[in-house]
Order: C-alpha cells, then sequence, then structure tokens
C-alpha cells in the first residue's frame, strides 16, 4: 500500500510514520520530509498516486496571543487542507483520513460525549477543524474517496508538546500541583493506538472519537508521572486559594498562569464516547496510565 503522510515532523505524525514503515510510505511536511512543502502556501506536486492519505498536518491548539496567531489556525488547517486536496485532484487516493480533534465540539466540561453531539465550537482552533472536516469531506464524496475523520482528545506519546510535556516538565523540576485535588476526569489516547487503527479503519471510513476508555484523572495521570521519574509527592493546591490567584491572572492577563477560564478547565471533567469504534472495529485501546513507565516522554 502506498502511504501519503503530511505532518511527518510533527508530535503525531512521527509516531504514525514510525508505525507506517512497513509500507510504501511518502511524508510531507515543511522540512527534511520526501515532500518539502509549507502547505498554508503551497499547492503540492504529486508524481504519483496514493493509496491511502493520512492528513496529521495541522496547527495544534494553544490560545492565540495576536491576530496573527488567529489567522494561523485558519491559514494551516484550512487552507493547508484546500491545498493538499487540490494537489491530490490529480492522483485521487482511493482513501482519505483526516486527523480532526474533540475540540470541533466546543466543549470545556461534559461527560460522555459522542459524535452525534453538534460542533459548537467557536475559539479559532476548533473553527478552523470544524471547517477543515467539512472540506474533507465533501472532497471526499465528489471524487468517491473512502473518508475517515479520527477525533482525538489529549494524544500521548514520546516526548510529547503542549501541557502534558509541561505536566511533565513541572513534575520532574518539582513545580508541578494539582489543583482541587486533580479529580477532574479527561480523555485521551496513545498515540501508537491511533496510528494502528488508522490501517483498520480507513477501508471502510466513518468519523470517530478514540480515548482510552478509562479516562483518568489529573491525579491519576500525575501520580503516574511522578511514579516513573521517581518523585514520591504531588503538591495539591485546594480551589480557594487557586479561585483567587485565577482572578489575578484575569487582571493581569495571559503572563500569569492561572486565569478563571484555565481554572474551570482543570477542574471539570471531559470526556468522550468512542463506542462507536469499539462496536464496529473492535477498537481496543490500552491505558495510558498502564504505559506511562514504558514511554520515552
Amino acid at each position: 500500500m502506498d502511504i501519503l503522510l503530511t505532518g511527518s515532523n510533527g508530535f503525531l505524525g512521527k509516531e504514525l510514520g514510525s508505525h507506517f514503515k512497513n509500507y510504501s510510505i511518502k511524508t510531507l511536511s515543511r522540512s527534511a520530509s520526501f515532500y518539502n512543502i509549507d502547505l498554508s502556501k503551497q499547492i503540492p506536486e504529486f508524481n504519483n498516486s496514493f493509496d491511502l492519505v493520512v492528513h496529521a498536518s495541522g496547527k495544534a491548539h494553544l490560545i492565540p496571543q495576536s491576530n496573527e496567531q488567529i489567522a494561523s489556525f485558519y491559514d494551516v488547517n484550512v487552507v493547508g487542507t484546500l491545498n493538499l486536496l487540490s494537489g491530490l485532484s490529480k492522483h485521487i487516493p482511493k482513501q482519505f483520513v483526516f486527523i480532526s480533534s474533540v475540540s470541533v465540539y466546543g466543549l470545556i466540561k461534559g461527560e460522555n460525549i459522542d459524535e452525534s453531539f453538534p460542533l459548537l465550537a467557536e475559539d479559532p482552533y476548533g473553527k478552523s477543524k470544524i471547517l477543515a472536516e467539512d472540506i474533507v469531506i465533501k472532497w471526499c464524496e465528489k471524487h468517491n474517496v473512502i473518508c475517515t475523520i479520527l477525533r482525538l482528545p489529549l494524544v500521548v506519546g514520546p516526548n510529547p508538546p503542549g501541557n502534558l510535556g509541561s505536566m511533565i516538565r513541572g513534575i520532574q523540576k518539582g513545580y508541578y500541583f494539582n489543583i482541587a485535588g486533580g479529580n477532574a476526569k479527561k480523555s485521551m489516547v496513545l498515540a501508537s493506538d491511533i496510528a494502528n487503527f488508522i490501517i483498520i479503519v480507513a477501508n471502510i471510513g466513518g468519523i470517530y472519537n478514540l480515548t482510552d476508555g478509562a479516562h483518568p484523572t489529573f491525579n491519576d495521570l500525575s501520580q503516574s508521572i511522578s511514579k516513573k521519574f521517581n518523585k514520591i509527592f504531588t503538591p495539591n493546591l485546594p480551589y480557594y486559594f487557586a479561585y483567587i490567584l485565577a482572578k489575578f491572572g484575569d487582571i493581569y492577563g495571559d503572563q500569569f498562569p492561572l486565569n478563571s477560564n484555565k481554572l474551570k478547565k482543570i477542574t471539570s471533567s471531559l470526556t468522550f464516547n468512542d463506542s462507536l469504534a469499539r462496536n464496529n472495529f473492535g477498537w481496543c485501546s490500552n491505558s495510558v496510565i498502564q504505559n506511562i513507565s514504558s514511554l520515552n516522554i
């Protein structure tokens, strides 16, 4: 099987590439790949066809600090997708897998959210993923391509970026603490499990949430990471103290580590239902918590 993998140098892309190494794979990224292309600015020219395209390229979730950063979500996630599809117009693949996000639901709290939930995102990242999903679906319908969309929560794998990477560094250096006991549950999934599932689901298509099925708490996660690094104590910040700090953050802005919005997210459970993948494909994911010790994080 001939595979095109975009975003091959990204966090998830690297993991996918390592799992696809037994196939004929061409990588696409801004540099150090087979196709060195910035999809937000260029339409690629392909000289061959692909059985499967996995579009993992995209701008990751963060809070934009400027109008330029807001625009970049659209440029990378929407324009980049349009340019990729335009480049594929002369070499239509059989299957297309788009890596999306549970951020499309636009929620900061809720439990057992399934794929039928409306897409309510209002933030630049979530809105860009909604637009990209719609573009991919319509293009695949037009060209009779099997379309798969994977909506992912927090992805866990080697050397993770973002909030998880910050948590790991904080625990290693001794300055991480849970808030209000760290009892909020969050869905997450192992990058390696996503890679294995793609090859299975790409033949059928559909839209799927993917999780590890366990939905651990922040305390579960922090304790597992602490154990891996032989740290025996994870301090806790009481809610009332965190609430006061968050109010200061509301006043002083993004330079402050906590504000009311962040506090609400940290202390609210947000979990997603992946029974569609489990029932249709036997999606059998591994527990993030049970596998933390074996990951190179």
